[in-house]
Parts: C-alpha cells; structure tokens; sequence
C-alpha cells in the first residue's frame, strides 16, 4: 500500500470519528523519518481512543499494521507510526502545547477536503 493510500484511509477514519481540525502535513521534503504526518484533535479521552480505534481498524482491513502506537488516550496524545505515515491524535490543550504545525511549518499542507472525496 502507498503512503497516499495509507494517508487516505488514515484522514477517512479520523473524519468518521469525528476527530476536529485534522491536518496532514507532507515533509517527504524536510526529513527521512515519514512521508507524512497526520495530525487530528479529539475532545476527550474517550474521543481519542475511538478515533485512534478506527484508524487501526481500517488500516488493518486494508493490510497495513502499525510499527508501533505510543502514548495513551489519557495523556492526551496517541502517536500512531505506520512507517511513510505517522499519525498524531491529540487533545486540544496538547496540541497547542507541542504545536507540531508550527514546528513542522516549512511542510506543505496536503488538502484534507480532496482526502475525503
């Protein structure tokens, strides 16, 4: 499966849980560690973990595992490494807190709306 396939599946299934302000940034141009990173926020901790559960249900459907996911819900950040993409899920407050957008700001934005077609 391609990186942009896996990306799709990724930002689909972050979108069908309702996961807010889901951004995916394309650094294959800044770093080696991945193709892309997905970043999404959920209200809670029950939030996060659904939408951390769908992600890795549906890429599984699709034959893709995850490397390895780290952080609990309860933290208020998931870390979901699929290889060529890395998934963030993060709550609000964490999320400003960290601020990977801003870290990571010489990276394109890749259209989230033309994911979801």
């Amino acid at each position: 499966m391609t990186p942009n396939e896996i990306l799709k599946i990724a930002v689909k299934a972050a979108d069908s849980k309702m996961a807010a302000d889901i951004e995916a940034l394309d650094i294959r141009e800044l770093t080696t560690i991945a193709d892309y990173f997905v970043i999404c926020t959920g209200s809670s901790p029950a939030q996060i973990r659904a939408v951390t559960e769908e992600i890795e249900r549906k890429l599984k459907e699709a034959g893709v595992m995850p490397l390895s996911v780290e952080g609990l819900q309860a933290s208020g950040w998931v870390l979901m490494d699929y290889g060529d993409v890395v998934i963030h899920v993060f709550r609000k407050e964490t999320r400003e807190f960290y601020a990977i957008e801003r870290l990571w700001n010489d990276a394109p934005h890749v259209n989230v709306e033309e994911l979801l077609k």
